[in-house]
């Protein structure tokens, strides 16, 4: 059967993830209707008659699966329930795959309002950088149904390399939120060692070799450190946008009266970083106020 598939969400992510989900289309399918508030991303699908570049949520009625890869869960519930809500355009047997980064909370409420229409619903946020969205390496990490996940299942490969159920619904948004945070850790403890390397005369190029080869190595310290030694804090997701993962823990946390006493450490080190101006720089930017109160820069030396 002839499929339609949607995506909505053309950013640094989306739009590689649709331009894979178009071009690896199986012999069946199918159009692709795509829709962005910049309409100039839509020049991508320039002369590929399968897929429909659009501005109109009514064009999404007959989508059989509707994949959202949006900024943040607000975001996500507004193009689904706001003023002209996509929802209200989808049949009751269509299903919606998130692939945003959303709160736990927000995503079972979303989850919850579209099942009252009948709409299956997935939660499943992806990791692997616009690096990984480009080449279609991506994590996908899924919850919701097993027989709705094995039915989007082959979408998403074409999206990712690894293609994880991790359970009920709620479950993919936990663990990419629990992935990050560890991340966030590691970039904590590089921005408050760093400028102390310094401060004690290390080598900062040589320093920087060590941690990214010896045992504190981390994705966190490959990627980061070189750009650190650069002075480069513009190349990743900026933090005043990130910040929601460590929202999120901290409201699982609450509610579950777990006890993070590492995450609160490193949240302590972000907050520093946005409350002096920072949140438009990627997450190395941590480093900055640790490196004014010690007054040193964490520089290259060649």
């Amino acid at each position: 059967m002839t499929q339609k598939l949607g995506f909505i969400g053309l950013g640094a992510m989306g739009l590689s993830m649709a331009k894979h989900l178009a071009c690896k289309r199986s012999s069946e399918e199918q159009q692709l209707v795509v829709l962005d508030i910049d309409a100039s991303r839509f020049s991508e699908f320039d002369g590929d008659p399968h897929v429909r570049a659009t501005t109109i949520n009514s064009d999404f009625q007959d989508v059989q699966f509707l994949f959202l890869c949006l900024p943040d869960g607000d975001v996500v519930e507004d193009v689904l329930f706001g003023e002209d809500g996509v929802a209200s355009y989808l049949a009751s047997d269509a299903t919606v795959v998130d692939l945003s980064t959303t709160a736990h909370g927000k995503s079972l409420e979303i989850g919850r309002r579209l099942a009252d229409q009948g709409i299956k619903f997935l939660d499943a946020p992806v990791s692997g950088a616009p690096a990984g969205a480009a080449a279609g390496t991506l994590t996908i990490m899924c919850g919701g149904d097993v027989t709705t996940f094995e039915a989007a299942q082959s979408y998403l490969d074409r999206m990712g390399k690894t293609v994880l159920h991790m359970g009920p619904a709620g479950s993919g948004q936990l663990t990419k939120t629990f992935n990050n945070v560890i991340y966030d850790i590691n970039i904590a403890a590089l921005a408050e060692i760093l400028p102390i390397a310094i401060s004690m005369e290390l080598d900062p190029d040589k320093f920087a070799e060590v941690v990214t080869t010896g045992t504190s190595r981390s994705y966190a310290s490959e990627y980061f450190v070189p750009r650190i030694l650069k002075r480069l804090f513009d190349e990743g997701y900026p933090l005043g946008k990130a910040y929601k993962d460590l929202v999120s823990v901290a409201a699982v946390g609450a509610e579950g009266a777990y006890p993070l006493p590492l995450t609160a450490a490193a949240t302590a080190i972000y907050q520093n970083a946005l409350r002096q101006g920072h949140g438009d720089k990627d997450k190395g930017a941590m480093i900055l106020p640790v490196e004014d109160l010690l007054n040193v820069k964490y520089t290259t030396k060649s």
